[in-house]
């Protein structure tokens, strides 16, 4: 069984990939903790507490932070996700669930503490309350399991980034937080652009899961509506698998070939935001990458595999070995 706490922004893609975890049966889905990003912290909270309420999750909700730890954050893209950021579908005025009275960073460090080797992060929001943790109480670090980052872009596939030229948006929502975690000798993943923009789901496959995922399936239709017709005035025929790549490479790291290497994240200038790093294949003159930990960053994916992993694990609840 993978602990698994999701630090998450819902968020159209962001509740596909909580679905996701949710029907998978080798997750045990031991708390959400919420950011801001897709919507204000506010929003974004309400959203989470809608989904564990609409699909019976027993895991507790904790509210984290509301703004990046240097500055103000970035308007909501709501043309993206809709007004209320999971695709303007229809949600209930009022909530019977409430949130954990733990802020999310302190959530994360209790639950770390108290299952040490135990809990894999999940982050596919800003990384701002993984900063917070980490400032709190450092040790965390050598106590989590591992995490894995929906975020960034490291080139491989061209891409750099989707609101700049240089930057993700999970990452230039707060750079700062993004470099501090990366100097932390926690087990880094980055599932980034590189491969989360060359995994598609497409109509036909998401009407697939309507007809044949039952609540979780119809739910997931709906809310891409509108997430699919942003990508299509674009020119993209169908949605991107930005967060939903974080979780299949939990369950399935076979899927993904990464490379290894200290990583930094500007946080000045034009290049604000951007994801670099320093293979460790490869030597330089010494620089500002020195005496940083390794981590991971995804290079390649088997989509055809990860789509399949998704759409078994959703109509099944069982994961193709």
């Amino acid at each position: 069984m993978h602990k698994v706490i999701f630090d998450t922004d819902p968020g159209v893609d962001d509740a596909m990939a909580l679905l996701f975890l949710h029907h998978a049966p080798e997750i045990e889905l031991v708390g959400i903790t919420t950011t801001f990003g897709n919507g204000t912290i506010a929003q974004t909270t309400f959203n989470a507490l809608y989904l564990v309420e609409r699909f019976g999750m027993n895991v507790p909700v904790a509210q984290g932070a509301g703004k990046p730890l240097v500055g103000e954050p970035m308007d909501p893209p709501d043309f993206v996700h809709g007004v209320n950021a999971l695709g303007d579908i229809s949600l209930p005025g009022e909530l019977t669930t409430a949130a954990d009275p733990r802020p999310a960073h302190r959530f994360i460090i209790d639950t770390v503490r108290a299952a040490p080797h135990e809990i894999t992060l999940v982050a596919v929001g800003r990384m701002t309350n993984l900063a917070l943790a980490l400032r709190e109480d450092p040790e965390i670090a050598g106590l989590v399991k591992q995490v894995i980052i929906m975020g960034g872009a490291f080139g491989i596939a061209g891409v750099q980034g989707n609101v700049t030229p240089a930057a993700e948006a999970n990452i230039i929502g707060d750079p700062e937080a993004a470099d501090e975690i990366c100097a932390a000798a926690w087990p880094i993943t980055f599932v980034g652009l590189d491969v989360t923009q060359k995994t598609h789901m497409p109509t036909d496959y998401l009407s697939e899961l309507a007809d044949l995922g039952g609540e979780s399936g119809r739910f997931i239709w709906d809310v891409s509506r509108f997430y699919e017709a942003f990508h299509q005035a674009g020119g993209v025929p169908s949605i991107y698998v930005h967060d939903s790549s974080a979780v299949a490479y939990l369950l399935r790291p076979d899927l993904f070939e990464t490379r290894t290497g200290a990583i930094r994240v500007s946080t000045t200038g034009i290049t604000r935001g951007m994801t670099i790093q320093k293979p460790d294949t490869l030597a330089f003159p010494p620089g500002a990458w020195d005496d940083r930990p390794s981590h991971r960053a995804c290079v390649s994916v088997d989509a055809a595999g990860l789509r399949e992993l998704y759409r078994a694990t959703i109509l099944t609840g069982r994961i193709l070995a």
